[in-house]
């Protein structure tokens, strides 16, 4: 939709005139490359209600307080405002999915025959009211969204305030502080049940999936875009630097088979891109799979992928962001295990090192999170401010998970790691023998 900003360099208002059995004036914007855009304002009764109004419209044109767009419909809008903002801005493809869903399907339903103008704060409490009644989660993004449009509204003199500011979700949603998270315990393993998952992933196709998670609290398109380049054999860290997902710039047309979903695209946040240590149980792994990588890599010549991605199927090609579930969801049901969400094991992860006394400030960073977002009721003391690092985290790591031995014979313990058992012929390694 063709939408400009308020850049008018001049305009006329003609004189008040009938305009279907009413009184109206045009109004006359010209632009620097020389177009006009004329507008009606019509439909008052009287002639002296015309007049009257033709005077405040002048002032706010001289003024530049004019409301351009005033009388575009909500639905035309929001539709501008995601075409020429949100879609130009916003670099994560889920983001605008999400986004023009919400407006699709919750906004423009509600106000979408509304003008801007028009729109009063009783229109935004009965839009958060259904759709509050329909979601709760929802409620929270179609408050987001409206709100920010309304904002981009003003700049654009479509409206004149925002009339969703100050107002509240219904009361049965409780407030929560801005860019707060609150772990619910309830969708987090404990101890126990981490060693069994761990232990029971072991033979199958998601057990360094399952590490990456709800070891080191990887987001899922975080872990499949993982490559070895990205890990520091000589000292044992991990940088995060890419994540696998769609590209909002490609098309699934233009896109080569089988890669539309598996995208390289940047991190979800600034804060995303990171450096962590590597636990020694997830290193190990690491090093398994790159032996099996290498096998499989010599094995399959012809038709191997050498794209470097260390959870990768048996060619090498990547791992889409769904590959995971079906293994998961089985090894949950056979293990008896909670019927947790993939995601909950990266809460997992936060929760378990916050219980450990772990300060959220640490966590947050090793998880990747802007900001202190991690609020768990009294786990964890906010006056340490250390960081999570690799000695302390093994250790605790072999606190939860113990040690193997003769006598307990657990396949899960902290081993002595020799690299070049797994490895051989990559530079990185070569480099420290």
């Amino acid at each position: 939709m063709e939408v400009g900003l308020d850049k008018y360099i001049d305009y006329k208002v003609k004189t008040v005139q009938t305009i279907k059995n009413n009184y109206g004036f045009r109004v006359i914007l010209k632009y620097e490359d020389g177009s006009s855009k004329t507008q009606q304002r019509a439909g008052f009764a009287t002639k002296k209600e015309a007049e009257e109004e033709r005077c405040i419209t002048i002032g706010q044109l001289k003024n530049r307080t004019y409301l351009v767009y005033g009388n575009m419909l909500v639905k035309d809008y929001f539709e501008h405002w995601y075409e020429d903002d949100i879609k130009k801005r916003v670099g994560s493809y889920n983001t605008i999915y999400n986004y023009g869903g919400v407006i699709r399907n919750h906004i423009v339903p509600m106000l979408g025959n509304k003008r801007m103008s028009a729109l009063n704060s009783a229109d935004i409490i009965r839009l958060y009211n259904k759709v509050y009644k329909y979601s709760e989660s929802v409620a929270y993004q179609v408050k987001t969204i409206v709100n920010t449009c309304l904002n981009y509204a003003i700049d654009e003199r479509a409206v004149e305030v925002n009339v969703a500011d100050g107002i509240a979700l219904p009361k049965g949603i409780k407030k929560k502080s801005y860019h707060s998270r609150v772990i619910n315990t309830d969708k987090t393993l404990n101890h126990q049940q981490i060693v069994k998952l761990i232990n029971g992933s072991k033979n199958t196709p998601i057990h360094l999936m399952v590490l990456f998670n709800v070891i080191m609290g990887l987001r899922c398109s975080e872990i499949i875009g993982l490559k070895y380049s990205d890990v520091d054999f000589m000292r044992q860290k991990l940088s995060v630097e890419r994540q696998l997902g769609r590209d909002k710039n490609i098309s699934k047309e233009i896109a080569a088979p089988k890669t539309y979903t598996k995208q390289e695209i940047a991190v979800k946040t600034y804060s995303s891109k990171r450096e962590l240590d590597i636990p020694d149980i997830v290193f190990e792994a690491i090093l398994k799979e790159k032996k099996r990588y290498e096998t499989n890599k010599s094995r399959r010549k012809k038709y191997f992928q050498d794209l470097e991605y260390i959870c990768c199927s048996s060619y090498g090609r990547p791992r889409g962001k769904t590959y995971h579930f079906k293994h998961f969801k089985q090894l949950l049901q056979d293990l008896d295990l909670p019927d947790v969400r993939w995601h909950d094991l990266r809460a997992t992860a936060s929760t378990t090192l916050l219980v450990a006394g772990f300060s959220p400030k640490a966590v947050s960073k090793l998880m990747g999170h802007s900001k202190e977002i991690l609020c768990v009721d009294t786990y964890g003391d906010e006056r340490k401010m250390a960081a999570i690092k690799l000695d302390r985290l093994n250790s605790f790591i072999e606190s939860i998970i113990p040690v193997e031995t003769k006598e307990n014979g657990n396949e899960l313990g902290a081993y002595k790691i020799v690299v070049d058992e797994y490895i051989s012929a990559t530079p990185q390694v070569e480099q420290m023998f």
